[in-house]
């Protein structure tokens, strides 16, 4: 019997590994991974957009000018999804300031624990990172008779 006849048998090794892996240890663990702030920004945003009673993110000259930028050739629309997020991402936890801007009638303090079971299941299922915090700032609240921002920024550049 040859040497790695024996090896293959009894799982005695002359220091090769198994399975002829290379390196030391489990694959998932050699290196880094890095997660910017803006990731986790995107994610946020887009998962808290998705919690209905939010009627936007972000101050009301926030929206306002990301309107007029998105119109605007090459401004793109990068900046709508983290429009009114702020993330502070460590090597394991992240912390997050959300602003937003609730829908008349709806209870403030459901939307915003909705908001944040929202943005926390999201943000740690999809980086792996610990969220600390939430912090919700509610900066406005949309009256069903008034017209958007957005709208009065589009009417006026035409």
């Amino acid at each position: 019997m040859t040497d790695s006849e024996q090896w293959n048998r009894s799982g005695a090794s002359d220091g090769a590994k198994p399975g002829g892996a290379r390196g030391g240890g489990d694959p998932a663990s050699r290196g880094r991974t890095t997660i910017a702030d803006g990731v986790v920004e995107k994610i946020a945003g887009l998962a808290a957009r998705d919690v209905a009673g939010v009627h936007a993110m972000g101050s009301g000259f926030a929206r306002t000018l990301g309107a007029v930028r998105d119109r605007v050739p090459g401004g793109g629309r990068s900046g709508t999804a983290t429009r009114g997020v702020k993330a502070e991402v460590g090597e394991v936890q992240t912390a997050l300031d959300l602003e937003i801007v609730v829908v008349y009638g709806v209870s403030i303090a459901d939307v915003a624990r909705a908001v944040r079971e929202e943005v926390i299941s999201a943000v740690e299922r999809m980086t792996g990172l610990e969220v600390v915090e939430v912090n919700i700032a509610v900066s406005d609240v949309k009256l069903p008779d008034e017209e958007d921002e957005d709208e009065e920024a589009e009417s006026r550049l035409q």
